[in-house]
C-alpha cells in the first residue's frame, strides 16, 4: 500500500502554480520547502507534495527516477 502512494505520489502532476505540469517528483526543492514553511494544500495533493518533500530533504530522489513513468 505504501508502495502504491509513493508510485502515486512521484508521477502526479503539479496542477496549478509556477510548476504546473510537472511531476511531483520533479518539482524543485526549494518550492517543497516554501509549501513546508506555509503549509501544504489540504487533501491528497498537500499528502503528496509532504511525501516528495521528505523524499528530497533525505536525498532519495535519484533513486526513485527510474520509477517515473513517460507520458504516452
Amino acid at each position: 500500500m505504501e508502495q502504491q502512494k509513493l508510485l502515486q505520489a512521484i508521477n502526479q502532476i503539479m496542477p496549478f502554480g509556477k510548476y504546473a505540469g510537472r511531476k511531483l517528483l520533479m518539482l524543485p526543492e526549494p518550492y517543497l520547502v516554501w509549501f513546508h514553511s506555509k503549509g501544504f494544500p489540504q487533501g491528497k495533493l498537500g499528502e503528496q507534495l509532504a511525501l516528495i518533500y521528505e523524499v528530497k530533504l533525505n536525498g532519495l530522489e535519484s533513486m526513485l527516477m527510474p520509477l517515473l513513468k513517460d507520458e504516452a
